[in-house]
């Protein structure tokens, strides 16, 4: 018998043992003694430390961060990491979010796709594997996450506590392989308004966006103005002139003006409208007399504009495997005293991180906008030759008949929080990508196919 056959025997185990963890509520909660991450979180971890057990697994819960269940004898370990916690269930499901029914060959509910339905389907691999005692040179650590959604602040403590694997894959991307993640950078540009505005027209505030990796889709700025009418009606010509969703209208004095634009994940701001530079547009062609923010604003529409790529900026980084630097203007947040926009950065896989911040700092020179609260994860990648990456190629193919195509992507993965592991699965292409959505599913034969490619994955890595 072989790996195939032996998941076909387990199909049914398999689907029953992905519903029991899908039934079971694990969204981050308030913390309590035992459950860093809520009770919800932690019983979903022991649940699924159990059926591990149940499975024949040896089994280590990590003071209730992280746990993961192991098999096999050797200095060395390959990993499959995925995770257990969820983002909110939301509104809008056909069938109950926490249920797991099983309609028209797809098993509903929240987490089927991200990422339990996956990282149960890799520990049936395993099973599939120990069930039929195939010879293994290293161990096998199935590690099951439990805060990905919010942070992965799980996997200091786990590496912490125990050394990084030799290799290995997340179930929690897409297919065929995503073998670059670009570098990642989250950040505030901060300037003090210590020279007021004047005049007839002054700006007092101006507000938008919700997230750093989020293409904003409502900016609005407050201003006084002596003519109010005249700004309204400049706002009037400037939508009829750029096309942009621009329009102010006077309200307690003042003249409020709001910008629409469209929200679109930061890794692709290319396909969005940015509502702040759209205002930022805007603004700039008021007359109003110089100050700090007439400065920075002036800043922003000289060296980015409605540009997504950072070339004006002088950091317009380039390379074959992974395209273009991303550029995204989060949010932004003006009062008569500060100025603060939100940046998200994504630079190409092949270049370091002082490639993009070195040229960036330059242009902030003699502006008085400085930066603040830096988070930065280095790129992801491996060379296309690679032995994890020839070994997934190969799995891949002969289990699907696909070509093995290397992804490189401006999103980041779990793969980013553990060494020497890569994004591989669970979704195909030409399938619908329904993380974070309402009525979430992972179709059965999806499921079982993936813990086909699992197997075999775990087996060629580990063999």
């Amino acid at each position: 018998m072989n790996i195939n056959e032996k998941i076909d025997q387990l199909k049914e185990n398999l689907i029953s043992s992905t519903q029991e963890l899908v039934k079971m509520k694990s969204v981050e909660e308030e913390a309590k003694e035992g459950m860093p991450y809520g009770e919800g979180v932690a019983m979903t971890l022991n649940r699924a430390l159990e059926i591990c057990e149940n499975l024949g697994f040896k089994t280590k819960n990590l003071d209730g961060y992280i746990g993961y269940a192991e098999y096999g004898q050797g200095d060395d370990y390959v990993a499959v990491l995925g995770h257990l916690d969820v983002v909110p269930e939301g509104e809008g499901w056909m069938y109950p979010p926490y249920s797991a029914e099983i309609h028209d060959g797809k098993m509903f509910g929240r987490g089927t796709l991200d990422d339990k339905g996956p990282i149960v389907a890799a520990l049936y691999g395993l099973k599939a594997i120990k069930d039929l005692n195939l010879p293994l040179s290293k161990r096998v650590r199935i590690i099951f996450g439990t805060n990905e959604e919010t942070g992965s602040l799980e996997m200091p403590h786990y590496l912490e506590k125990e050394k990084p694997p030799i290799s290995g894959f997340t179930p929690d991307a897409e297919y065929p392989i995503i073998y670059g993640e670009k570098g990642y950078t989250q950040f505030n540009v901060v300037k003090d308004l210590n020279v007021k505005g004047t005049g007839d027209i002054i700006i007092k505030s101006i507000k938008g966006g919700q997230r750093a990796n989020m293409v904003p889709d409502y900016c609005e700025a407050v201003v006084s103005a002596k003519n109010p009418d005249a700004v309204v009606k400049a706002a009037e010509e400037f939508k009829n002139k750029n096309g942009y969703d621009i329009k102010a209208e006077v309200k307690d004095n003042m003249v409020v003006i709001k910008s629409v634009g469209l929200c679109v994940h930061g890794s692709v701001p290319q396909q969005g409208k940015n509502a702040i530079m759209q205002l930022f547009k805007f603004l700039g062609e008021l007359p109003i007399d110089k100050c700090d923010v007439v400065d920075y604003i002036n800043f922003f529409n000289k060296y980015v504009g409605l540009e997504v790529y950072g070339k004006s900026f002088g950091v317009g980084l380039e390379d074959k495997e992974s395209g273009k630097l991303s550029f995204t203007v989060g949010t932004i947040s003006t009062n008569e005293d500060k100025a603060s926009m939100e940046l998200n950065l994504r630079y190409p896989v092949t270049f370091k991180y002082e490639d993009m911040i070195t040229p960036f700092n330059k242009r902030l020179e003699g502006t008085g906008i400085r930066v603040e609260n830096m988070d930065h994860q280095a790129p992801l990648f491996f060379p296309a030759d690679h032995p994890l990456i020839k070994s997934l190629q190969k799995v891949y193919t002969e289990q699907t008949g696909q070509e093995a195509k290397l992804l490189a992507i401006g999103g980041g993965t779990y793969a980013k929080e553990l060494p020497n592991i890569v994004g591989f699965g669970p979704i195909f292409p030409g399938k619908p990508d329904l993380d974070h959505q309402a009525n979430e599913y992972i179709e059965i034969d999806d499921l079982i196919l993936n813990a086909k490619i699992y197997g075999h994955a775990i087996y060629e890595l580990a063999k």
